[in-house]
């Protein structure tokens, strides 16, 4: 008796490589030109044939290019994030982007454009020359170190601009305040001597954090000293000189409290005051800046200005989804800050 053998199915691509239009094809049984209409939603392929070749994009797991699927539809469905460097901070408003982007119908792209921690000037014009158009169709930009002019390729929102809000759709918090009540913290355990590790003198918030400790200083009737004002630059390998400054005993009348420019920064000045014998509390008193997750695993914890992060990254997106809408956000928002009681501030030693 004879027996008709079972057609052999197609063969599946090696799970190693790239899935490409052809593997889609041969699994589907059908031509690249017809899987190209069904992934393209074009007319003159018949529901059945449609339907299972969409199965099999789905099981294969393939992906059209997005430069070629953004020259074909004029968008890539793609918002971009935009830092110098991934560190503490911009990874938090990464976070706050990231869960708002759910349900937009976009994806995201995180973009690293000065990662030698130079800050390389002009680092912004470069990223959005290369991502704008074919990679995103917008972008948020973290701390851009120059104005984003309006002839930028695509929509442009910015968090936090070291020139501040100019140019640009721009989210930053309330800095001077946050700098205020800090010191303001200060002043209400017994503090009179205190310090400030600001953070560098190009930065707008920056100035604002130092025009709020000073603002604090004078309502309290208590003269600036400017031997307790250096800057630290933001970052602990800067940070490191100016905090030994302040914390040496042979320079004169130490600080009995320090408000450093950010949590970076402080976490470094207790590790400097640790090496030179300093207790803290119990000897120096700490308040940062920003609230990152660094500033409740140290050693102690730090009390610290909680700008709302995860909140400055969504609003910065709802911004950017109403630009690519056609509507227009507001200008500038600013959210308020909030100081983070912890265990690195006590009353001034005896």
């Amino acid at each position: 008796m004879e027996t008709t053998a079972e057609p052999t199915p197609p063969s599946r691509p090696a799970a190693a490589g790239r899935v490409t239009i052809s593997d889609v094809a041969r699994v589907a049984g059908v031509s690249v030109a017809t899987v190209s209409k069904v992934v393209n939603n074009r007319y003159g392929v018949a529901a059945t044939t449609a339907e299972r070749v969409l199965a099999v994009v789905e099981e294969l797991g393939y992906e059209s290019s997005l430069v070629a699927r953004s020259l074909r539809r004029g968008s890539t469905g793609v918002v971009g994030v935009l830092v110098d460097e991934f560190e503490p901070y911009s990874t938090e408003l990464l976070k706050g982007i990231s869960a708002a982007v759910g349900g937009t119908g976009y994806e995201l792209l995180a973009y690293a454009g000065a990662t030698d921690g130079g800050g390389m000037a002009g680092w912004e014009r470069r990223s959005l020359s290369r991502l704008a158009g074919t990679l995103v169709d917008g972008a948020i930009v973290v701390t851009p170190s120059m104005v984003l002019s309006t002839d930028v390729a695509v929509p442009v929102v910015a968090v936090d601009p070291h020139t501040g809000p100019e140019g640009t759709p721009t989210v930053d918090s309330d800095n001077t305040t946050g700098a205020r009540e800090a010191v303001e913290h200060l002043l209400e355990l017994g503090h009179r001597r205190i310090a400030h590790l600001a953070g560098r003198a190009d930065l707008e918030s920056a100035r604002l954090r130092e025009l709020g400790y000073r603002q604090a200083l004078e309502a309290a009737g208590i003269a600036v000293d400017p031997a307790l004002v250096r800057v630290g630059g933001y970052r602990p390998d800067l940070a490191d000189a100016p905090a030994r400054e302040l914390l040496d005993p042979a320079s004169g009348e130490r600080p009995t409290a320090v408000f450093a420019g950010n949590d970076l920064s402080a976490i470094h000045l207790m590790e400097v005051a640790h090496e030179l014998g300093l207790r803290v509390p119990e000897d120096l008193s700490v308040v940062g800046f920003d609230n990152i997750p660094e500033s409740w695993s140290s050693v102690p914890p730090l009390t610290t200005v909680a700008q709302p992060l995860h909140r400055m990254g969504a609003e910065a997106l709802r911004m950017l989804l109403a630009l690519l809408e056609g509507g227009s956000p507001e200008p500038h928002l600013r959210l308020p800050t909030s100081l983070v009681q912890r265990a690195s501030t006590a009353p001034p030693p005896a």
